[in-house]
């Protein structure tokens, strides 16, 4: 379980988080949500210890991820895989490399230097690639792939850390709606399939009510809404959206419970190990 206690960040004397307190079970889908500005990516980011918290506490199985340093704090970012709205790729590089990148923290120090990959991490990496129906791009280069297929790369890179988190932020802004689907897809089906839990940034209240079985709602630094998606009714989204509330959301769409199913994977597709 993630326990979040009185987690606080300040940039001078402003607030980007303000006391939040939050407890995710294992093999959650959450959807983190709310107008620019509302603390969302901040909030994920102290989580994965990209950015320090002034107060509070982060508790992982009882661990206190705030406390952690050195090996520690890297294991604890591999652990907690970022995936984020630019891709993060290196774009001169081929797929697979981008893929492997996500091994270094399990490699001895001096393979890690020389990015000397194993036969396994390879082939972990290509079953990861396989996942997502994007094996056939392995040797291509980054910056020759479409966005979608960019972050399907970064969502494999994630899952091949091994990851008990995923922690996406705005994964899907910058796509158009066909790529928006298949990105959304690949991260429920790590989620339902691994039991791999997901924190997702949304900025569209229709997707967060469809993919995720539970919504965290900021507003000003604090959460102004945590429940399920059947909870979240026209007045709510309008508490955290204001006018912008309808331009987020379809208030009259049908809510999935729980959100939707995913798609089949292959009978022999395995987690890596």
């Amino acid at each position: 379980m993630l326990v979040i206690d009185g987690l606080t960040c300040r940039f001078g004397s402003k607030a980007a988080v303000s006391d939040v307190n939050l407890e995710i079970g294992q093999g959650a889908f959450i959807g983190v949500i709310g107008r620019s500005g509302a603390g969302k990516s901040t909030l994920l980011r102290m989580v994965n210890r990209l950015q320090d918290s002034s107060a509070g506490r982060i508790l992982f199985e009882g661990s206190d991820v705030t406390a952690l340093k050195g090996r520690e704090l890297r294991l604890w970012r591999a652990r907690a895989a970022m995936i984020f709205q630019q891709f993060n790729l290196v774009g001169r590089l081929d797929v697979l490399t981008n893929v492997l990148m996500g091994r270094l923290s399990t490699m001895a120090g001096w393979r890690a230097m020389s990015k000397s990959w194993s036969q396994e991490d390879k082939a972990v990496a290509l079953s990861a690639l396989e996942q997502f129906d994007i094996a056939n791009l392995a040797a291509q280069r980054a910056d020759s792939l479409s966005g979608g297929q960019q972050q399907r790369v970064a969502i494999a890179r994630a899952l091949v850390q091994e990851p008990r988190l995923i922690l996406a932020d705005e994964p899907i802004a910058s796509l158009d709606p066909r790529n928006t689907k298949v990105v959304m897809d690949a991260l429920l089906r790590i989620n339902k399939h691994f039991g791999i839990t997901v924190m997702c940034n949304l900025h569209s209240l229709e997707l967060a009510r469809t993919y995720c079985d539970r919504l965290v709602g900021m507003a000003g630094g604090k959460v102004v809404f945590d429940g399920a998606p059947s909870a979240l009714t026209p007045a709510v989204a309008r508490d955290l959206y204001g006018l912008e509330a309808g331009e987020v959301m379809d208030l009259e769409a049908p809510v999935a419970a729980g959100g939707h199913a995913p798609a089949a994977l292959p009978a022999t597709a395995a987690p890596p190990r």
